[in-house]
Formats: structure tokens, C-alpha cells, sequence
């Protein structure tokens, strides 16, 4: 792997480490600068039966918290290897079903700048309680509009990714 290796190199070295029996199917694998996130399936346990929601809610999330703890040193072994190969940090999580669950992850500070317009919205949404700081406001913004334009945002990295593929292919500096 390069010093420096792209998404497809790390997603390839990432299922050829992974060991089949680790995930009920392929994982999502989630890359940003800081940060490399594998969410994989595990399989939903039996609903017993007369079971409530709640009841099967529970087993469920004993089913990740089982799965969390089986599975801890594989996965700082392959966290360690990937970190020092990319130099990024790795997170784990699952899905069970319809139940999505992240283990320990990062939450990178970020800075920006903003005028007047943009400040009132936050500073309106901690005065009102639904954030205790512009941060806050600001993550909640953020969550607000990933959740309400995924698709618009899913079009956008796929027009990136074909960007860097064209750039791949042309001349070498």
C-alpha cells in the first residue's frame, strides 16, 4: 500500500484482512481525512416468541453489545495495522436489522466562519433550547441537512469520484 493510499486501496487491503466469519455480509466502509468507519452486518437474532417490541429491541442490542465484546481484539489488530498503514483513526459499528450502532468514533472539532445571517440561526436554536451551544447548533445543522439531502449529496461524491478517475488517467506530472 502507498504512503499515502487512496479509498479503493484502503477498502481492497480492508476486506482482504477482515476475516470472512467477522460480518453477515460485506461491511460499509465510511473514509474522510481523519477517519476510516466500518459498519458491518451481524444476524438479527430469533424473536422469541410472544416477544414485545421492546422485549425484541433488547435482544438486539444485547446481540451488538455481544458482538462488540467477542470481537474487541480482532478488530484493534486490524485498527492498528490500518492506522499506521493510512495514518487515519479507525471506528467500528454494526447494523442488526433495521438498528444501526457505531462504536467508539471521532468527533473532529471544525472551525468556520460566519456572518451575521448564519449566526442568529444558531444563536436562535440555543436560545430556544434545542442546542446548549453554537456547536452544538451548528452539528445539529449539519445532521439536519445530510439527513434531508443524501440524495443530492450522494450525486455530488459519485460526480467527485469521476472527477479523480479522470484525473488518474491523464498525464504524469
Amino acid at each position: 500500500m502507498s504512503t499515502h493510499p487512496d479509498e479503493s486501496e484502503i477498502r481492497a487491503w480492508l476486506l482482504g484482512r477482515l476475516p470472512a466469519d467477522l460480518f453477515a455480509g460485506e461491511p460499509e466502509v465510511v473514509i474522510d481525512r481523519e477517519e476510516i468507519t466500518v459498519v458491518g452486518p451481524i444476524p438479527i437474532p430469533d424473536r422469541p416468541e410472544g416477544a414485545t417490541d421492546a422485549d425484541f429491541a433488547a435482544t438486539v442490542e444485547g446481540r451488538i453489545a455481544e458482538f462488540r465484546e467477542r470481537t474487541r481484539s480482532q478488530r484493534i489488530s486490524i485498527a492498528r495495522d490500518l492506522e499506521r498503514r493510512t495514518g487515519r483513526k479507525v471506528a467500528w459499528g454494526v447494523t442488526c436489522g433495521d438498528r444501526r450502532a457505531l462504536f467508539t468514533h471521532l468527533a473532529v472539532p471544525v472551525m468556520t466562519r460566519l456572518r451575521q445571517p448564519e449566526r442568529r440561526v444558531l444563536d436562535t436554536l440555543v436560545e430556544s433550547g434545542v442546542a446548549r451551544s453554537r456547536s452544538e447548533a451548528l452539528a445539529w445543522c449539519v445532521k439536519l441537512v445530510g439527513r434531508n439531502s443524501d440524495e443530492w449529496l450522494g450525486r455530488l461524491r459519485e460526480a467527485m469520484a469521476h472527477v479523480e478517475k479522470v484525473r488518474a488517467e491523464g498525464p504524469t506530472a
